[in-house]
């Protein structure tokens, strides 16, 4: 009697599965999402699509306040400067070009623009520190050793957050700008680190 086993095949060089770092992730989506995903064609190549967009607006970096987009990214951009002093008092005439000089926006608020990142802040805890809701900061990730006086984006346990990081008879501390808000003991068991240190803080004037 013939041995079925002898008539299979061995392995046969891309037959099967193909091998990766690819993993399956499933996820529960609200009713009228769920009905245009599952009427829409190639829905896994457009989820897959809107994720990746999503992360990379993020910077890659799950947790910061608001997407993280790269300073080296940014086109860069001069603008007319006048080296005069401007007070609250008489009028003083800038209608005159040879006396301004081109200076790059970039170069002066990122002097490490590959080490650089514009975040947006949600939240008040550094407002006495003159950051505020919806501010955009530049973070640099070249300084990790923020002085006291110096505001950090720090990582603690997943989250980001800007706080001052201040060292107190060899404990650390993360504390806000804000008298509303707790000063954070980093403890042992924490995960931390500093993140980067802010250098610049865009913000538009306000009423």
């Amino acid at each position: 009697m013939e041995d079925k086993k002898s008539r299979r095949g061995g392995a046969r060089l891309g037959a099967g599965r193909p091998k990766g770092d690819s993993k399956i992730i499933s996820f529960r989506a609200p009713g009228p999402l769920a009905e245009k995903l599952e009427g829409m064609e190639n829905r896994t190549e457009f989820i897959r699509q809107a994720l990746t967009r999503a992360v990379r607006e993020r910077g890659h970096q799950p947790g910061l306040p608001g997407p993280a987009v790269p300073a080296s990214s940014i086109r860069s951009l001069s603008l007319p400067y006048y080296d005069i002093s401007v007070v609250a008092g008489f009028p003083v005439p800038l209608d005159n070009d040879e006396r301004s000089q081109d200076i790059d926006i970039l170069s002066m608020l990122c002097p490490h623009p590959e080490a650089s990142y514009l975040i947006r802040v949600s939240g008040n805890s550094m407002i006495d520190a003159g950051v505020l809701s919806g501010d955009i900061v530049i973070v640099d990730k070249s300084n990790r050793n923020p002085g006291p006086h110096e505001i950090a984006m720090c990582e603690l346990n997943g989250e980001y957050t800007l706080k001052h990081f201040i060292l107190e008879e060899g404990q650390g501390w993360l504390v806000p700008a804000n008298p509303e808000y707790p000063k954070i003991r980093i403890t042992p068991d924490d995960d931390f680190s500093v993140w980067g240190t802010v250098t610049y803080i865009i913000h538009k004037a306000r009423d």
